[in-house]
């Protein structure tokens, strides 16, 4: 159970679930038969395990050196071999958890976690680690999409809204650990641009993406129904925020929670689109 408690640590069990959890939510909102939603939320729940324990097992060493005593493979809690083992036979999983849902989800599910992997394996030390958090949230939505019977993807402004969050995640996701990444070497995008603008990118990021979904499934304003105006209004409100605190004040964790929050609103404007995914 000590290694068990240790792997499921390593996992990023905030995000883990979070992701979970939507995509959970967007197969409901599509109206996914039980067995594919299923099937869905556990394909998604081992994917994002692997990319977890991927992330930790490879950082372990420039954990160590900056003393991340909340890292359980860092601390030894769990071997590396072990962590292994559980990141590679998840990833497994979640492609034989795709594959009953057809070519294109498990297509699709395997560019999303060979991307995400990518940005493990190196990619999030160079000016091109956003691109992963683009490629796979931009794809995120039309996983559920494609688990439909009538698998299709998702449409351009839900790639749009998608693309926006993960920007926005990974833009405000290093902040509370920049200093700590350039002293072992790790330089992305965020690193390179500094802590002010990544807040403000993140922010505008986040706000095109509910632009997105506010016009995309409507056509025009005057067809917007009002509870989408509601989600958008609280989106557009915490970028604001976040903007005028980022350029008034030092960059701090609240930037961090600002910009989250508004993320997760978009998530959730995204879910309450339903069916329009699909139309």
């Amino acid at each position: 159970m000590r290694i068990v408690r240790a792997l499921w640590g390593s996992t990023h069990p905030g995000p883990t679930l979070v992701v979970t959890t939507l995509a959970l939510a967007l197969g409901l909102s599509i109206g996914l038969e039980l067995w594919r939603l299923a099937l869905l939320t556990l394909s998604v729940l081992a994917g994002q395990v692997s990319i977890g324990i991927s992330n930790d097992a490879l950082d372990a060493a420039r954990d160590r050196a900056v003393g991340r005593t909340d890292k359980p493979i860092a601390r030894g809690d769990v071997s590396l071999r072990a962590a292994w083992v559980a990141a590679s036979a998840s990833l497994l999983l979640a492609l034989a958890l795709s594959a009953p849902l057809g070519w294109r989800m498990l297509a699709a599910h395997a560019l999303l976690l060979g991307s995400a992997w990518s940005y493990n394996a190196g990619l999030k030390s160079t000016a091109f680690s956003l691109v992963p958090f683009i490629v796979s949230f931009g794809l995120f939505p039309s996983l559920a999409t494609l688990s439909a019977p009538d698998p299709a993807f998702a449409p351009g402004w839900a790639w749009i809204a998608g693309a926006a969050l993960g920007s926005a995640v990974h833009l405000t996701n290093v902040l509370p650990d920049l200093d700590d990444d350039e002293r072992t070497g790790v330089r992305g995008f965020p690193h390179r641009i500094g802590p002010r603008a990544s807040a403000v990118l993140a922010a505008g990021a986040v706000l095109a993406g509910a632009v997105a979904v506010l016009l995309g499934p409507a056509g025009d304003l005057a067809a917007v129904p009002p509870l989408a105006w509601v989600f958008f209004a609280g989106v557009a409100v915490l970028a604001v925020v976040t903007v005028v605190r980022a350029l008034v004040r030092p960059p701090s964790r609240a930037l961090f929670r600002l910009v989250m929050l508004a993320a997760l609103l978009l998530a959730a404007q995204l879910v309450a689109t339903g069916t329009a995914l699909t139309g």
